[in-house]
């Protein structure tokens, strides 16, 4: 009889446990689409359990509720369709990267990116495409910076910007960003060869700034690159970083 009961009960928790997934993942999907409707009926839903003891019925509700916070605030901070940090979590995650280099008087530096002929890939292929171009920068981009979530903070900034900071010199060289940029890749035939530019910023500890001042330090950076590889001489490279 005692493993009988053991029995039901294994068998309860793991219905608990699946509605409380099934429940967690409606009332996001609800609240992402902003379907005030079906986020009202699935509340309502949650709150009007059947079936189950009291007790179920409310460890249930706790862990679905509790579940759907933690996902809306990953959402706040991140990027839906890369995964990186959005621009306010890259802002918050890179102040606290900052406040520790400044603490221990180390050097970092700021990479920004923007995705090169990203409307025109809209234009020309639709925003599927692009959106698979800038799935792929995202995915270069974590490739790039292998330490992301200790050494470096990553983020898509909005559009066809993202920025990286590093604690790590090897990681913010230009010249083998868009060496690395540049090298052949299977790709759906409407999304083009991946075509970055690239500004980087320094981060001195002993005059330390502001990670707004050093996303824009980082941005003009690269404009002027733009503009220098504009009117370079056939056949010349200005001078990479």
């Amino acid at each position: 009889m005692l493993e009988a009961g053991s029995v039901v009960r294994t068998a309860a928790a793991a219905v608990v446990r699946a509605r409380n997934g099934e429940l967690a993942m409606q009332l996001r999907a609800a609240a992402m689409a902003g379907d005030e409707g079906r986020l009202s009926r699935l509340l309502s839903e949650l709150l009007r359990l059947q079936g189950l003891g009291r007790s179920q019925r409310l460890s249930l509700q706790q862990k679905t509720l509790s579940s759907l916070v933690h996902s809306l605030r990953a959402l706040a901070l991140n990027d839906d369709l890369t995964g990186l940090h959005n621009t306010r979590g890259f802002m918050q995650a890179g102040t606290r990267l900052l406040d520790v280099a400044a603490r221990d008087a180390h050097p970092a530096w700021l990479v920004c990116f923007d995705v090169d002929r990203l409307r025109s890939v809209n234009e020309s292929a639709g925003r599927g495409a692009g959106d698979r171009l800038i799935r792929e920068t995202g995915d270069f981009m974590r490739d790039l910076f292998p330490n992301h979530g200790v050494d470096e903070v990553l983020g898509r900034l909005g559009g066809d910007e993202f920025a990286a900071l590093t604690l790590r010199p090897e990681y913010a060289s230009r010249s083998a960003i868009l060496l690395r940029a540049r090298r052949p890749q299977a790709r759906p035939g409407d999304v083009p060869a991946l075509s970055l530019g690239v500004g980087v910023a320094p981060f001195d500890p002993r005059r330390p700034l502001g990670i707004g001042e050093l996303l824009a330090s980082a941005r003009v950076a690269m404009q002027e690159h733009k503009r220098a590889t504009h009117i370079a001489p056939s056949g010349l490279t200005p001078r990479a970083v």
